[in-house]
């Protein structure tokens, strides 16, 4: 099914300036919006924003994302949450000085994996594949070619909420549309095949 099949209808913590449409979703985030579980930092952050709907069944998700990254840990991209410690998030993360692609998985507690994004990181794809309870996240800078960034074993519940996310923890106003919207049944494809 396509998004404007599903029951697109839920946020999680929902901004002050936001649209959405089974086409685009349009939202600019909340100073100190984030979403991170103790590990390194300390702090626990569920206030970040995400958008989509609530699945039990393994999906391909995919989405193309446009937002303007300035500011330090500036961040949008898909979001998987099982429960409010448990949840995955990835995409363009402003840090270092400049935006890189990145993926957090977290199970009580958040790592991070993050690296030089090799294309335009105004403009890039996200692909979220669940299947048998693993998740396998790729991007794209064309909407063609799709590496791999991580696979994980899924660390929540069946039931997962599956959409797009913006964060701004350091700032405030970071603005982000995601367009191109696709939900599917999980795509079978292996583990090399970058289409």
């Amino acid at each position: 099914m396509n998004l404007s099949e599903a029951n697109l209808n839920t946020w999680i913590n929902k901004p002050e300036c936001s649209e959405a449409s089974p086409n685009r979703i349009y939202m600019v985030s909340h100073e100190h919006s984030d979403f991170w579980e103790k590990t390194h930092y300390g702090f626990q952050y569920h206030t970040g924003h995400a958008y989509g709907l609530e699945t039990e069944s393994d999906f391909t998700f995919q989405v193309r994302v446009k937002a303007d990254f300035r500011f330090l840990y500036d961040q949008a991209g898909i979001f998987i949450r099982g429960a409010e410690t448990t949840w995955i998030k990835a995409g363009i993360e402003f840090n270092d000085g400049h935006p890189s692609i990145g993926c957090v998985v977290t199970d009580n507690n958040s790592d991070w994996s993050t690296g030089i994004f090799p294309g335009n990181a105004n403009d890039f794809w996200m692909r979220a594949t669940s299947k048998n309870n693993v998740i396998r996240i790729q991007y794209s800078t064309d909407g063609l070619h799709w590496p791999l960034l991580r696979l994980c074993t899924w660390p929540g519940t069946q039931r997962k909420f599956i959409g797009v996310m913006c964060c701004s923890p350091k700032s405030k106003g970071l603005a982000a549309e995601f367009t191109e919207l696709l939900l599917t049944a999980p795509y079978d494809k292996d583990l090399h095949d970058l289409s």
